[in-house]
């Protein structure tokens, strides 16, 4: 069965050329076409265009034509960092902030990450999933059409491998392209507060060959950073993962530049992320890498952290892309929406940038640049079309407005 939509008012983001991603001054640039169609078949974009140039139905009994009602066609978000595998919320830590709690001094108390790894421990898995499908489903509705999900609330073998399980599950049962990664070095459990060799000993040794004999895991990540994990714990067990076949992610300079951008991107790592405070070596350590900065703009903003320089990267034509980081702790909002209307508010880049970082640059972070991330024929047909509005511009300037009418994921029309 063939799928037509017509009457679409601007079509945006399609590119013949299969590029990568976009950066630099590139960034400025965003194909569209106005008064368009696009066709659909067994889940792919097979043709696109203006209505003017459609060449009709050939089968009436083998179509089905929707109309767009004049709204505005854009790719799915690609979210390239989030935590969406959670137990519980952590709205009484988010009081302790506003009581003047620093995010470390939660963290020192037993907050923070640790709270979330005991919570974790507690619940049974199909819960966990019940609980995480509901969320995911949640993000759908907004526009994500792909995103990637890490463990890191576990802190232990059996917890890490519930939370890893939980998202395998999710990738066999949602219409959304999922990838997975493993975050046991996400920070130190209570118990090894003293022994972090042994942790990380524990990563290695015990983690990482249990979740390669379950095919757990698309990437490794570490948190690399003061009181967390160094470089050079973060150099081994970068290595140890892509001894089974994981590729790199690492958090990296979210409150110090400790030289992490440097080593992960000496580690051949897909992204490095979160990057809030950067110095001159972290810029010049991507240059000739294939390293993307993923940038996490609603995390600065619930913590009052920082926002990272994105116009740095483009003036030094260093490719980034921007995700949500949802989590229960420091982005409690997996909503790319409000990620695009923070690009253009705190970050100061404009319509056609943050198109740009949060669809085919936010695919390459996944190496989904191939299949998503731009509407191309042969690519999967995932996108979401708005109510009418007068321009793209708008979805990114009405921010907390709900302005997505239909949304699509491998060609079917998600209700």
């Amino acid at each position: 069965m063939k799928t037509v939509i017509k009457n679409i008012s601007k079509l945006v983001q399609n590119d013949d050329n299969m590029i990568k991603f976009r950066a630099g001054n590139d960034m400025n640039h965003l194909n569209t076409i106005s008064n368009a169609f696009i066709e659909i078949e067994d889940g792919l974009i097979t043709d696109y265009g203006d209505m003017d140039d459609w060449k009709g139905i050939d089968d009436w009994n083998q179509t089905k034509i929707i109309d767009a009602e004049e709204g505005i066609l854009f790719p799915s978000y690609c979210d390239s960092h989030t935590h969406l595998v959670y137990a519980e919320s952590r709205e009484n830590e988010f009081n302790d902030r506003l009581n003047g709690l620093s995010y470390q001094e939660i963290a020192e108390k037993g907050g923070g990450i640790l709270n979330s790894a005991l919570k974790i421990a507690e619940i049974n898995e199909d819960l966990l999933y019940e609980k995480s499908l509901e969320r995911l489903n949640n993000l759908i509705l907004q526009g994500t059409g792909a995103i990637e999900i890490k463990s890191g609330y576990g802190l232990n073998l059996e917890s890490e491998l519930k939370i890893l399980r939980v998202i395998k599950k999710l990738k066999e049962n949602s219409p959304v392209s999922i990838k997975s990664t493993f975050l046991g070095a996400h920070a130190l459990p209570i118990d090894y507060r003293e022994k972090k060799s042994e942790y990380i000993d524990l990563i290695i040794n015990k983690m990482l060959p249990a979740i390669k004999s379950e095919n757990l895991a698309d990437y490794i990540d570490v948190f690399c950073e003061k009181g967390y994990f160094n470089v050079e714990d973060t150099i081994k067990i970068l290595e140890a993962g892509q001894k089974i076949g994981l590729k790199g992610k690492t958090h990296v300079n979210q409150f110090n530049s400790i030289g992490g951008v440097k080593a992960s991107i000496e580690n051949k790592c897909i992204s490095v992320d979160h990057l809030e405070i950067m110095n001159e070596e972290d810029f010049l350590a991507f240059k000739d890498s294939s390293c993307i900065a993923t940038l996490l703009p609603s995390c600065s903003f619930f913590l009052g952290i920082p926002y990272s320089p994105a116009k740095e990267f483009i003036k030094r034509n260093i490719p980034f892309n921007l995700a949500s980081d949802y989590n229960p702790g420091s982005s409690p909002s997996g909503n790319m929406n409000f990620v695009s209307s923070l690009g253009s508010i705190k970050l100061k880049l404009n319509a056609e940038q943050v198109i740009n970082a949060t669809t085919i640059n936010g695919a390459y972070a996944m190496e989904y640049e191939n299949e998503l991330g731009t509407i191309s024929v042969g690519k999967k047909a995932n996108f979401f079309i708005t109510k009418p509005i007068p321009s793209y511009q708008y979805l990114h300037y009405s921010f907390g407005e709900n302005l997505i009418d239909k949304i699509f994921l491998e060609g079917k029309q998600i209700k």
